[in-house]
């Protein structure tokens, strides 16, 4: 066990609690695990969960909000932990992505708009057709 793992021992979650501050299912963070996202100490068959698990936990969250893929937000994790020097790089990649995904949700958000639009005009048009029908089936 590292020194900065020894330390967190002191701030630890376990999976449970992981799960009720973060609203994920244990299923999930065992998969973040396997895709090597997450790296809870292990003792025996508990997991327990340190204040930087968490804080990758909000950035994967947050990063599958915006639709970001696993692998762009491993990418951007990974550029974090292996040199804080790095921290410009990082902050260019994730405004270069970040740039790029909000395109395609303005595209979709329009796209969604456009539809919503027309199906509006559908219900118009249909409930003006069932107005007309029942007039002249009353008549």
């Amino acid at each position: 066990m590292s020194k900065n793992q020894v330390s967190d021992l002191t701030d630890v979650m376990t999976i449970r609690e992981m799960c009720d501050a973060h609203e994920v299912t244990p299923r999930t963070l065992r998969f973040y695990e396997q895709k090597e996202l997450l790296f809870p100490i292990r003792q025996g068959t508990r997991r327990l969960f340190t204040r930087r698990d968490r804080a990758r936990l909000k950035l994967i969250l947050r990063g599958k909000r915006f639709g970001f893929s696993l692998e762009d937000i491993r990418q951007l994790l990974d550029m974090y932990d292996h040199n804080p020097v790095q921290q410009a790089v990082q902050l260019e990649r994730t405004y270069e992505l970040a740039n790029e995904r909000l395109k395609v949700m303005e595209q979709q958000r329009d796209e969604l708009n456009e539809a919503i639009d027309e199906l509006k005009a559908q219900l118009a048009w249909g409930e003006d057709m069932l107005k007309s029908l029942r007039k002249s089936g009353a008549a």
